[in-house]
């Protein structure tokens, strides 16, 4: 399958996004928000990699979580990391590991420039 790294547009999140702060309480969106993603990329029809804003850090995890419910972890972890704590939700033994890998380095990629520039947003926004 040809990976395709996706940005979702609807979403567009802006720095101080990325950890929803109220009253000094980080929130989560609804469990099963379909459309809860900053970057995606496909791995079959069915599933996907996805990046998504979590507490102030971008989480990488499945798009369909079958066997196990909020199973992510933050996008500046190794791939090895990322990709052997998510596994279990993978689904289709036909979807090829490297695929799934693969999949993880694109989206760790997005993330991290998109934390530069909101880094870089951020600062001068406080000048």
């Amino acid at each position: 399958m040809k990976l395709v790294l996706e940005v979702n547009k609807k979403f567009a999140p802006t720095a101080k996004d990325l950890g929803l702060k109220i009253l000094g309480i980080m929130m989560t969106p609804s469990v099963g928000k379909k459309d809860y993603w900053m970057f995606r990329v496909k791995v079959s029809k069915k599933q996907a990699v996805i990046g998504f804003p979590k507490f102030g850090t971008i989480g990488v995890g499945f798009e369909v979580e079958d066997a196990s419910w909020n199973t992510n972890l933050p996008y500046s972890c190794p791939t090895s990391q990322i990709f052997n704590h998510i596994k279990k939700n993978k689904g289709s033994k036909t979807i090829k590991d490297a695929d799934c890998m693969e999949a993880i380095r694109m989206i760790q990629a997005a993330a991290t420039e998109y934390k530069k520039a909101s880094t870089v947003e951020e600062t001068f926004k406080r000048r």
